[in-house]
């Protein structure tokens, strides 16, 4: 009869746990989201994490090749941009266990192998032991959520812990025990991969799709964003007849940030603090057509960075980098992760221009739509400067 109770007991904290975690996870996930997903904020993470991975491989909701896929085809980088369409695992090898994978690419692919050592990833038991004073302290909390979110998902049990994620986790599945077969089950991670893990940003990400809604349709829904940004090449008539595929794929090198996370967290490090850095976005956000990074270099800002970043402590979180990372001067993240005082990986909640200083976005700089995103910017801005400057 104890046993009974306990059990009962066990079964009713591990739920209640699952639903403490569900709140606090999806605080700063916007409404839009659930409205468009059909869910309730208040249900468990599975739910919502089975309704974004359903709509993000959907390609009626973007996902796949487009509507212009039989007028081009993929090439070999392609399995790259868009893994999910067009990764084929290698005939090479047979594959082994967890700690197989490593011994072998040790040898055989050694930088990646050992970016991956240094990672996080690879040394979850080192974060669970950070001290408070430590700044990456918040990343003890961030891993709890991340096995209570696998609890939920099935994929982990109650009293298990993560000691860390391996080759197999991301390449092949998640807390896979036994070996793994290189051509039966290999797979290049997409960002629903990455988001059974990290679902808070996986979320905040594909919310995008859902606070992006142009009032005079200046932009298809969604759009201009990173959750989109490989549908709207890939639905251009002018890409899809490009003959010279390794140009197109050129586009698609940056334009694929809506089908994997390393774009701005390189593999195999996936490093957070290096994704926070100007640098990090530049590797697109540059160039003719968009010269952001020349702009914000060139800028006040950017000359504080160049004279100063090295002294400021990128392990700080996006909130804390003023206070405890040392930060004087704004960066792309802090700027564009910030909306009302929250930081997130939805960028485009602030967004005004979309890249096109078109008539038709001119013209309506009155509308309640932009006016409300202007305030959204003084608001940002008023962290260092005073509101009569906008």
């Amino acid at each position: 009869m104890w046993s009974g109770n306990k059990s009962i007991a066990t079964l009713a904290i591990a739920v209640l746990s699952a639903f403490a975690f569900s709140n606090a996870l999806k605080a700063d996930i916007p409404d839009e989201t659930f409205e468009a997903l059909g869910l309730d904020r208040d249900g468990d993470p599975a739910e919502l994490y089975d309704a974004l991975e359903w709509r993000y491989h959907d390609s009626e909701e973007g996902a796949g090749e487009g509507s212009q896929a039989d007028f081009w085809d993929p090439i070999p980088f392609s399995k790259y941009t868009n893994p999910t369409s067009f990764y084929e695992p290698p005939d090479k090898g047979k594959g082994s266990g967890r700690q197989g994978c490593v011994e072998c690419h040790e040898k055989d692919t050694p930088g990646h192998t050992m970016a991956w050592k240094q990672s996080v990833h690879a040394n979850l038991n080192e974060i669970r032991n950070l001290e408070p004073g430590d700044l990456r302290f918040y990343k003890k909390e961030k891993l709890k959520k991340v096995e209570t979110n696998l609890v939920a998902l099935g994929l982990l049990d109650e009293e298990q812990i993560l000691s860390e994620v391996s080759c197999m986790d991301c390449h092949v599945e998640i807390l896979r025990a036994g070996n793994a077969d290189h051509k039966r089950d290999l797979r290049m991670p997409d960002a629903a991969v990455c988001g059974t893990c990290h679902l808070q940003e996986f979320a905040e990400r594909e919310s995008e799709r859902d606070t992006l809604n142009w009032p005079q349709q200046q932009w298809p829904a969604g759009r201009p964003s990173h959750a989109l940004d490989y549908h709207g090449v890939v639905e251009l008539a002018m890409w899809a007849a490009l003959t010279e595929r390794e140009i197109a794929e050129g586009c698609v090198s940056c334009h694929s940030v809506q089908n994997k996370c390393d774009g701005c967290h390189t593999r195999h490090t996936f490093s957070a603090a290096e994704a926070r850095k100007p640098e990090a976005c530049a590797t697109c956000h540059n160039g003719i057509a968009h010269n952001e990074f020349e702009n914000f270099m060139l800028s006040k800002h950017g000359s504080i960075y160049q004279i100063s970043g090295h002294e400021w402590e990128w392990e700080a979180r996006l909130e804390d980098a003023y206070v405890k990372g040392g930060q004087t001067a704004p960066t792309c993240a802090s700027f564009h992760f910030e909306f009302k005082g929250k930081f997130g990986h939805n960028v485009v909640r602030k967004v005004r221009w979309g890249f096109t200083p078109a008539p038709n976005i001119s013209e309506n700089l009155s509308d309640e739509w932009f006016e409300q995103r202007k305030e959204a910017w003084i608001a940002t801005c008023s962290g260092c400067h005073s509101e009569s400057f906008a």
